[in-house]
């Protein structure tokens, strides 16, 4: 059954909807963004959350030693999620620790540097737009994910993902994982509760079902 990442979390009434909804991992920014969280706040919500969610603290092009930092202000990180330019020697410094590592992909070319990522544990694919980091709300050719199984590596989906189309980008992608921020949204930062039970229903009945 594919799993499910809610992003953007900003508050505790969002995450214990995703927790209980059935969403597998919880995710954190912790970049410029209008979903970023300071990382106390972020950590009395964690401490609020089941082991069982997965807690995933996201970074765009930051310096290695201020994310430790705020690693150490959370507390409890299972997953670093890098979303910007960051190299794989880059990643490979916060080894053993489990690694995200995003793509932002416009064509097929953009899935090759891919290959030189030997040290991460999941590649996130997500829709490019020029200047932008993530979070476009648009979507990628998804025949380009099934791809990526050439390099042997569980793909998070991201771009423009809804509860309406979720279930057809498992069924044409295949990923491990399907994550979410703005197509679960009232506004940004405040998830709609409603569209989030929606979207893990769709995402896992599909896993079900195939």
């Amino acid at each position: 059954m594919v799993k499910v990442k809610i992003c953007g979390i900003t508050n505790l009434e969002d995450a214990q909807t995703a927790q209980n909804c059935g969403a597998d991992f919880a995710g954190f920014v912790f970049a410029d963004s209008p979903r970023r969280i300071d990382p106390k706040k972020a950590r009395d919500i964690i401490a609020a959350l089941s082991p069982s969610v997965k807690i995933v603290a996201l970074f765009v092009n930051e310096a290695k030693e201020k994310v430790l930092e705020v690693v150490d202000k959370i507390g409890r990180v299972d997953l670093l999620q890098f979303h910007g330019d960051e190299t794989s020697e880059y990643c490979g410094y916060f080894r053993p620790k489990k690694i995200i590592k995003a793509f932002r992909i416009k064509d097929e070319a953009s899935i090759t540097p891919i290959k030189a990522f030997d040290n991460i544990d999941f590649a996130l694919l997500d829709t490019f737009k020029q200047g932008q980091y993530g979070g476009t709300g648009k979507s990628f050719d998804l025949g380009l994910a099934s791809k990526v199984g050439q390099f042997n590596i569980p793909i998070f989906l991201s771009g423009g993902l809804k509860p309406d189309n979720v279930g057809e980008a498992v069924e044409k992608a295949r990923p491990f994982c399907v994550d979410v921020s703005s197509g679960v949204e009232k506004e940004p930062g405040k998830k709609d509760a409603e569209l989030v039970i929606r979207f893990i229903q769709n995402a896992k009945s599909y896993g079900i079902k195939s």
